[in-house]
């Protein structure tokens, strides 16, 4: 018994320290979506849903809930984030080719339709990150527009 209470007592101990360590935050520069909305040109409306479902994991500017504070949530949280902007970072938008962005679009069409996007695990704790249909069809809409502008732009004169 003795030896249960010691092996708990240096988890609670552990748990303790950890609290003080965690990933660095991705807090970057809300101006580093400036390109992104300049080439992309997005409505209101959809600004409002790519700054409540997208941003957090797909921009260097993230707004962290309560629970970032607790280890190991704060890894888990990490994890997602850098996932998410390894596959679309708008805060990275100027260093990639037309034919990458093009493709990064594709990608956003088809996660977003098939209500793989915004991650469930996102949306429960960021309500107003569910999207309606109506939201989708608005983010569908505007992002093959902007498919059709790079389409354009890599055509041969």
């Amino acid at each position: 018994m003795k030896i249960i209470k010691k092996v708990l007592l240096a988890l609670v101990v552990l748990l303790i320290i950890a609290q003080f360590l965690g990933p660095e935050k991705n807090n970057g520069d809300i101006a580093s979506i400036d390109a992104f909305y300049a080439e992309t040109n997005p409505p209101e409306d959809v600004k409002l849903i790519l700054k409540n479902a997208c941003f957090d994991c797909h921009s260097n500017v993230t707004r962290y809930p309560w629970y970032n504070s607790i280890t190991p949530l704060n890894y888990w949280l990490n994890h997602h984030i850098e996932e998410g902007k390894e596959h679309f970072n708008v805060s990275n938008w100027e260093g990639n080719s037309i034919k990458r962005k093009d493709h990064k679009f594709e990608e956003l069409i088809e996660e977003v339709e098939e209500g793989k996007m915004p991650l469930n695990s996102y949306t429960w704790t960021h309500a107003d990150a569910k999207l309606t249909p109506e939201q989708v069809n608005a983010l569908i809409t505007w992002a093959k527009q902007v498919r059709t502008s790079y389409d354009l732009k890599q055509k041969p004169e």
